[in-house]
Parts: structure tokens; sequence; C-alpha cells
């Protein structure tokens, strides 16, 4: 990365930063451009080198976001040489650090709760279920026919009981919410 390049995303970082910080006070429509680079320390104008719009900003975060939550997720999966059980993505090996991550960065996961339109939130789990789900449904040989009532059922069990621990700030311990997905997806019953 040259020197120019290096300034962009450091001015891009900014403006990131000061946006998170400012969604942590209020509500993202009421944030403006203005308020977004005198937190950042940037001028309107370096704003719109970047982004045309405060939406265009918000997508550039959560790509970025998603980028770095697919990439923690899968490198600690592969799909193709695991062993089925390893591949039940409903215990704490895999629960803890995407439970951690989502408490790191729940103001985001608040926002894309609120406005999934806004957030993309569709095509982050488009990309989980082609690049994680899928080939593990794959894996253990699941009909094409069940494939997509068993991602509609683990996947939206699973986001109703993480939503519901995001709406109260995460407050509840991350064991607790682990051993109840567990429970409930029947994670530790033997084939």
């Amino acid at each position: 990365m040259n020197k120019q390049e290096s300034k962009y995303f450091n001015t891009a970082l900014l403006m990131n930063e000061a946006l998170l910080l400012l969604l942590e006070k209020k509500d993202y429509e009421y944030i403006t451009i203005k308020e977004i680079c005198e937190k950042a320390g940037v001028n309107r104008s370096t704003f719109y080198l970047h982004y045309e719009t405060i939406d265009d900003l918000l997508e550039e975060m959560v790509d970025n976001l998603n980028k770095k939550f697919i990439e923690s997720f899968s490198k600690d999966l592969t799909i193709d040489k695991a062993v089925n059980e390893d591949l039940i993505l409903t215990t704490s090996k895999y629960l803890t650090p995407y439970l951690n991550f989502i408490k790191e960065n729940k103001t985001v996961f608040r926002l894309a709760i609120k406005k999934p339109y806004i957030m993309k939130s569709n095509k982050s789990f488009s990309r989980l279920e082609k690049y994680v789900f899928e080939p593990i449904l794959n894996k253990y040989k699941v009909k094409a026919e069940e494939k997509k009532y068993i991602l509609e059922f683990y996947t939206k069990g699973v986001l109703a009981i993480v939503y519901k621990w995001l709406n109260e700030d995460c407050k509840d311990e991350i064991s607790l919410i682990i051993d109840l997905i567990e429970r409930l997806t029947f994670a530790n019953v033997k084939n």
C-alpha cells in the first residue's frame, strides 16, 4: 500500500470510528455529515471524496465488519477436512467467538436489527449460507428439499436469542446464551 492509499484508508477508518461513536449516542437518522466530520477531524470535502452519503459510509463499515466476521468464523472451520461433529455450529467452540464479536460490535448489530435494509443484513446471511452453512449441510448429506427449512429453523432460532440478548445490552453472560442455544438446538445430542 503506497502513502496515498494509506492516507485514504486511515481517513476512512477515522470516519468509520466517528460514525460508530455517534451511533452509541443517537439514532442513525439524526446523524449528520457535519457531526461525522467533526468527530473524525476531517473536512466535509474529505468526506465527499470518500462517500456521497452517510449510507455509503455505513455500507462500507458494515461490509468491513462482515468480512472480519466471516474471516474469524471460517479460519477455525475447514469444512472439507472436518469430521461431522466438528461442524455443529451451535457449540461453544463456535458460539463463543461469534457472541464475543457481536458484543464488541453491539452498536452496529443493534442497528442491523432495527434497520436491516440499511445494514444489508440479508446480504451477510447470504454469504454465510453460501460459504458456511451450505457446505456443512452438504457434508451431512442433507436432502436438497430439506436444506431451506433447516437453515430457516437454525438461523431464525439462534438469531431470536441473540437479538433478545442484544436488546438487553448483552448483560447476560455469554456462557448462559451458549448453554441456552446448545440445549435448544440439541447440539449435545449424540447420533
